[in-house]
């Protein structure tokens, strides 16, 4: 009887193609090695945007108040300028509901006292002037008067050197006279007569020289009032002059105030304006924590969060120290998004599925916090469009390309633990500068 389970066990009589597989192994081994791999840093990171402007801005009231109306609630798309909530005054400064207007009309108060004292200037100016035309003319007159009394001087000295000139003319003809008479060749009456003529020229000369020393008293005193005219209109200018300036310091005084009043009139019109907060873009509201009608709100506090809706992506991936020397401006880098399925082949990315290509555009070089160097990665557009469903904080995983290498070399190079290769990216900028040369 014949067993079939013994041909089937047993192949001691069949050929063996154990060594046509080992060499086919071993060739296929070896032309693997020679395979191209391209070297890459894995990286991680999360979606952010590219401009500041484009991510989540913090909703906060700009001043304390009370919540009196909601215009929205979470999740509600609205547009830049939308009246999201309506606030109260809680501060006892601006409750009352007139202060705009009283506030003006203290304004205006103000602006009335200044126009006061700019009237009280212009008289004091018209003043001055009058007072510099009156001692003018009380100086001129003065003046006149001294021109006169000096002339009428003039007159009484010429008249009183005649009388002097008079006087010795009397005088040697009543020496004569009494010669003559005491040789008795004249009359005792001729000898009275010459004499009473010569006392009459005594006399006539002393009334001229009184005269004269009347006249120069006066011219004296004339001088004195012309003086005192002069420091009683000095005084006078002096005491204007300075309720001039008195009411100029008030006048500046009324503008200082009437500034600081206007200051305060817009800030009461600026803050009535803030009892409404609006969105500063167009977006999706998120994270209201503030619920219900009368809850009070502090200056500056948080309220929620808007999203907007429109976002220029980047994403944002961190580098261990020891890659840092490995990325460069202008850099590829493969990003893998949560959520959206991927097939990766690191060594061939251009094989891999579900990732999508970015450039690098900027490094920073400080270190973060949590120990790494932040970059900031952006779409490239010559390559296949990011998933239009991605959201800002959506986490990323990237892959950083760098230089094509044979598979042994990569081989070789993880057991030595030596790191990839240098990688120069050629930017716009060295290709010019190669042309050039």
């Amino acid at each position: 009887m014949e067993l079939k389970s013994y041909d089937k066990i047993y192949h001691i009589h069949r050929k063996s193609r154990v060594k046509r597989w080992f060499f086919f192994i071993l060739i296929g081994g070896i032309i693997t090695l020679f395979l191209p791999w391209t070297q890459n840093i894995k990286v991680k990171g999360n979606v952010s945007s590219l401009y500041q402007s484009q991510r989540p801005q913090q909703l906060n009231s700009p001043i304390p108040g009370r919540i009196i109306k909601w215009n929205v609630k979470n999740g509600d798309y609205v547009k830049k300028g939308d009246t999201l909530l309506q606030l109260s005054e809680i501060k006892d400064d601006y409750l009352d509901p007139m202060l705009v207007q009283r506030t003006e009309e203290q304004v205006e108060a103000k602006k009335g006292v200044r126009d006061y004292y700019e009237a009280k200037v212009g008289t004091a100016k018209n003043q001055l002037l009058a007072l510099n035309a009156a001692r003018d003319l009380k100086l001129n007159q003065v003046k006149i008067k001294i021109s006169q009394l000096n002339n009428k001087l003039v007159g009484e000295e010429a008249e009183l050197a005649a009388t002097t000139n008079e006087l010795k003319l009397s005088e040697d003809q009543f020496a004569r006279q009494k010669k003559m008479y005491d040789d008795g060749l004249v009359s005792l009456t001729q000898f009275q007569q010459r004499s009473i003529s010569y006392q009459n020229a005594i006399a006539k000369k002393t009334a001229t020289e009184n005269k004269v020393a009347q006249t120069r008293q006066e011219i004296l005193n004339t001088q004195i009032e012309q003086n005192a005219v002069t420091q009683d209109y000095n005084e006078k200018l002096s005491k204007i002059e300075g309720e001039r300036f008195q009411s100029l310091g008030n006048i500046e005084g009324s503008d200082g105030d009437i500034a600081k009043l206007q200051n305060q009139v817009a800030n009461y019109k600026a803050r009535q304006g803030l009892y409404f907060i609006i969105a500063s873009q167009d977006g999706q509201v998120v994270q209201l924590n503030k619920a219900g009608i009368g809850e009070v709100l502090k200056d500056g506090e948080n309220i929620g969060t808007i999203v907007p809706t429109t976002v220029d992506y980047a994403v944002e991936i961190y580098i261990k120290p020891v890659d840092l020397p490995l990325v460069k401006e202008g850099q590829r880098v493969m990003c893998i998004f949560d959520g959206f399925p991927a097939i990766v082949f690191s060594g061939w990315p251009d094989s891999s599925y579900g990732t999508f290509a970015g450039q690098v555009i900027a490094l920073e070089n400080n270190i973060s916090p949590n120990g790494l160097f932040k970059a900031l990665v952006i779409e490239d557009k010559n390559e296949k469009r990011w998933p239009p469903k991605i959201k800002m904080g959506t986490g990323v995983q990237g892959i950083a390309i760098l230089n094509d290498v044979p598979i042994w070399y990569e081989l070789w190079r993880n057991i030595n633990g030596f790191p990839p290769d240098y990688y120069e990216v050629a930017t716009a900028k060295s290709t010019k500068d190669e042309k050039a040369k």
